[in-house]
């Protein structure tokens, strides 16, 4: 992991310090609300439905046991509303038919970041000064500006990575944080790097999406896509550069972006994001680049250029982790000593939640946050002290947030699998739903978030009860279903097999469902959007229309045919007949319920 520098640290604690003066300053009367709104968004403070909302960045998805652990601390002790908030909450969601409304928990997002929804204003400086003293902060996870810089969760172990992409994702971040030109962006920016050759960072969906390769004569180079997005919009990234230079990757961002943020759509901000601009001016915008990024090179001297001093002083913190962490378990476990029902389900989980390394002598493991009861990415205090027990006895101190909501164990010895799967068992982490349909991404919803036209993990908890058999899900195979509340896609629900996006109509909840998305992962096929599959569903519909769709590909699919393989083969004909059947058997049975969900301003990840 990146080691902080006392510059990197230095920096955070006066962030923290200046926050804290800022706060005082709003609640004595001196600072006025319009005032400190934008001060506290700049350091991931939102005002959402019921409560203010955190946004802590964890970059490029890495995090330290300590982290976790004060992640865990926060979640233990601030993400606890008051006796009156919570009451008045609870009953507007009763209303609302509902009353999920979990506290005490840490929320892992799509982009990498980790949130908490309860924390009292007043005592949001603590918590900043908190996390600044294990090197973690808030700045930039809010805002037009760039955002948050996102990875491949297996940067630096997967078996099919040409090239580790996180000394780069470091470079980008310190370039990026504060940058003086880029605070005031017409819209909010986000970065995405891959060094592998399956893309599982969905870089097509960002606005700048970044893929290392090697050139025909072996120099490392940047395939750079501008221009993907979700929203109401939904657009792959057009492919500016097949080869640039790594050291120019600075360079050539300063251009895009200073196209961006001189032409981009300032006047309207459902257009004001770098797709719209792309797709608006085609070469046009290509040409501009082009010409700013000489001017870059010509005027400012290049002064970006990334030194090969600089690489190397950033990749000595990204080395591989030997095995010498191991020797804190005791007694040595083996697979052999499982009864033949744990011996199942261990079995399982070796196939859905552990993936290949680098060094074959090492797995990758993913600790599973879906399961029954939470909401999909969901973490309670005391998980989120057990994960960074698993880290630290199992995987070298070291944990990542992967982009479908859940954690990952990079360094586990092969030896030690049985073992750790045991404790996960114990815990409820070592669920073997990975990349299969309940292991579904889903954003908070109207349940938190004010933009919301609709719930999110209402929906997912009646999926996740309905399809809880293990044996069924193994059956099926490999599933992606995302959930959005509304079109600003936090869920990603266009890059789902299925997807699923809250709607509002006259004031009441509906979900369209649309079919056959990508997010650009090898099983998925070229990043592309779903594609809507009729009117839009009641909320008590959307379980029974999602068991239609799959019943339907159990009735045509082929011997090992995957789901979306399917869904490709036979187009959208049969399976939208099969979700009208539901739904008008769904309604036949009377259980048509309309929700009224209030608005409000609230963030979009």
């Amino acid at each position: 992991m990146y080691q902080y520098t006392d510059f990197d640290r230095q920096f955070i604690l006066q962030r923290a310090a200046q926050y804290r003066d800022q706060l005082q300053r709003n609640l004595s009367g001196e600072l006025a609300d319009d005032d400190f709104r934008p001060l506290r968004l700049q350091n991931g403070w939102y005002v959402q439905r019921y409560a203010p909302m955190l946004r802590v960045a964890v970059p490029y998805g890495e995090l330290a046991s300590r982290q976790l652990r004060v992640l865990a601390r926060i979640a233990r002790e601030f993400d606890q509303p008051s006796t009156e908030v919570y009451a008045a909450a609870t009953q507007k969601q009763a209303e609302l038919g509902t009353t999920h409304l979990p506290t005490g928990v840490g929320h892992f997002t799509t982009r990498q970041n980790v949130q908490f929804n309860w924390i009292a204003l007043e005592k949001s400086a603590d918590v900043m000064a908190l996390l600044a003293s294990v090197d973690m902060h808030a700045v930039q996870t809010s805002g037009n500006c760039i955002r948050n810089i996102t990875s491949d969760a297996l940067a630096g172990i997967a078996p099919d990575e040409l090239i580790d992409p996180r000394p780069y994702c470091e470079i980008l971040r310190q370039w990026s944080t504060l940058h003086p030109e880029f605070a005031y962006l017409p819209r909010k920016f986000k970065l995405a790097v891959t060094g592998a050759t399956e893309d599982r960072a969905a870089t097509a969906w960002h606005d700048v999406g970044l893929q290392l390769r090697y050139t025909a004569d072996g120099q490392v180079s940047f395939k750079v896509l501008v221009g993907g997005g979700m929203g109401r919009t939904p657009v792959i990234g057009r492919t500016l550069c097949e080869f640039l230079p790594w050291n120019q990757i600075l360079n050539y961002l300063e251009a895009v972006v200073r196209v961006y943020n001189r032409w981009g759509r300032r006047d309207n901000m459902y257009k004001a994001r770098i797709k719209i601009l792309v797709k608006a001016e085609g070469e046009r915008f290509v040409d501009e680049v082009n010409a700013e990024y000489q001017a870059v090179l010509e005027n400012d001297a290049g002064q970006h250029t990334v030194t090969q001093a600089e690489l190397d002083r950033v990749s000595a913190s990204f080395v591989p982790v030997a095995l010498s962490y191991k020797g804190q378990i005791a007694p040595e476990i083996v697979a052999s000593d499982f009864t033949p029902k744990e011996q199942a389900a261990y079995q399982r989980w070796l196939l859905q939640n552990v993936q290949p390394h680098k060094n074959p002598d090492q797995r990758a493991v993913t600790l599973s946050f879906k399961r029954l009861g939470f909401a999909p990415g969901d973490a309670t205090a005391d998980q989120l002290d057990a994960a960074a027990d698993l880290a630290e006895r199992f995987s070298a101190g070291e944990l990542r947030v992967t982009h479908q909501q859940n954690l990952l164990l990079p360094w586990v010895a092969a030896a030690d699998l049985p073992a750790l799967w045991q404790a996960a068992n114990a815990l409820g982490l070592a669920r073997a739903n990975v990349g299969l349909l309940t292991d579904m991404i889903a954003c908070p919803g109207g349940d938190f978030c004010a933009l919301a036209n609709a719930r999110s993990i209402s929906i997912a908890e009646s999926i996740t009860e309905r399809f809880a058999d293990l044996d069924e899900l193994f059956d099926l195979g490999a599933v992606d279903l995302h959930i959005s509340g509304c079109i600003n896609s936090c869920g990603h629900h266009h890059s789902g097999h299925i997807g699923v996006l809250g709607v509002d109509k006259d004031g009441r909840e509906w979900y369209q469902v649309s079919l056959g998305g990508s997010d650009g992962s090898k099983l998925s096929g070229p990043a592309m959007p779903g594609k809507v599959i009729g009117p839009s569903f009641a909320a008590s519909e959307v379980a029974d229309v999602v068991e239609a769709l799959l019943d339907t590909y159990r009735v045509y699919r082929r011997i090992g045919e995957a789901f979306i393989t399917c869904v490709r083969r036979l187009g959208l004909a049969a399976f939208k007949a099969a979700a009208d059947a539901a739904r008008h058997e769904t309604r036949d049975a009377g259980k048509v319920v309309h929700v009224h969900l209030s608005t409000a301003d609230a963030p979009t990840d």
